[in-house]
């Protein structure tokens, strides 16, 4: 199974545009090329989320056991993700981990749900984890809060949770700076918007899944869910596109939140060819003295 194509970028500009002049129902009744994700965006678009968000659900698919030639240092990357939320200085989050295999030690936590998938699927089945994933969002019990699709090898700082949750972003949030850590090399690389001084620098966003937490309101109705759904079902570069389509822009995280783990060996980008120029991106924004990065994140 693949992502879902990205829409050509002229055409999110027009169909952005379009939305602001048209409104959502008739652009959806003229524009029949639409992608079942912008439709999803479109419908949400008249509704605002307007319930207390106070959770942040951590939704993070976990390839299986049959995909892996090491699943012990599969399961151990995963606990080092946990360990980086169960360090969060502001404890009002979730996390659901999906996956064919449950590791042995996951640890008791009642903030961390185990969903066990069963689909069959042929090729890469994580887009169908996260469509799982964002579907149990209502069987958590919170009506109200901030959806964050996270891969299960990358580590949170420990003021995510606390910033998502003081700032209330009407829409979500958006990294537009983190860290890409080469563990190869051992090497950590600062990944930023472009500047006149670094024009080749990168945003985080492009580089990680892990770089967006979506407001979500229940009392919408399912539109809520679908829009989280279809979005997951994209390359993260789509974001922030389809966020701004549902009326619910992005707000740019203060500080570096995350860290992009590269190179350990089981990497999906790898097998499709698709890491070689991140570790370019880490040789050539390389951080000089990362010390206190290395302790900010237990690595």
């Amino acid at each position: 199974m693949a992502q879902i194509p990205a829409t050509p970028k002229p055409a999110r500009l027009r169909r952005l545009a379009a939305a602001a002049s048209l409104g959502p129902s008739r652009l959806m009744a003229r524009d029949t090329g639409l992608q079942s994700s912008e439709r999803a965006a479109l419908t949400l678009r008249p509704h605002r989320a307007t319930a207390p968000a106070d959770t942040v659900v951590f939704l993070i698919p976990l390839v299986g056991r049959h995909h892996v030639g090491d699943w012990a240092g599969t399961c151990a990357r995963l606990a080092a993700t946990l360990a980086s939320l169960r360090r969060q200085s502001d404890a009002r989050w979730q996390a659901v981990i999906c996956g064919q295999d449950r590791p042995k030690d996951l640890a008791d936590d009642p903030r961390v749900t185990f969903l066990p998938f069963t689909t069959p699927v042929e090729g890469n089945d994580k887009w169908r984890k996260l469509a799982q994933l964002c579907d149990h969002l209502p069987a958590l019990g919170t009506a109200a809060g901030y959806a964050m699709t996270f891969d299960a090898d990358d580590l949170a700082h420990p003021g995510l949770v606390s910033e998502i949750i003081s700032r209330e972003a009407r829409g979500g949030y958006l990294a537009q700076t983190g860290y890409v850590y080469d563990k190869s090399a051992d090497a950590l690389a600062l990944a930023a918007p472009r500047s006149l001084t670094q024009p080749l620098r990168k945003p985080f966003w492009k580089l990680c899944g892990s770089c967006a937490a979506l407001r979500f309101d229940l009392a919408n109705g399912p539109a809520e869910i679908d829009l989280l759904r279809e979005m997951s079902q994209h390359e993260h570069r789509m974001f922030p596109y389809l966020a701004r389509l549902a009326g619910r822009p992005l707000t740019t995280l203060e500080a570096p939140r995350v860290l992009y783990l590269l190179n350990h060996g089981e990497n999906f980008g790898a097998r499709r060819g698709r890491i070689s120029f991140k570790t370019r991106f880490v040789q050539r924004f390389r951080v000089a003295d990362d010390r206190a990065i290395r302790q900010e994140f237990h690595l």
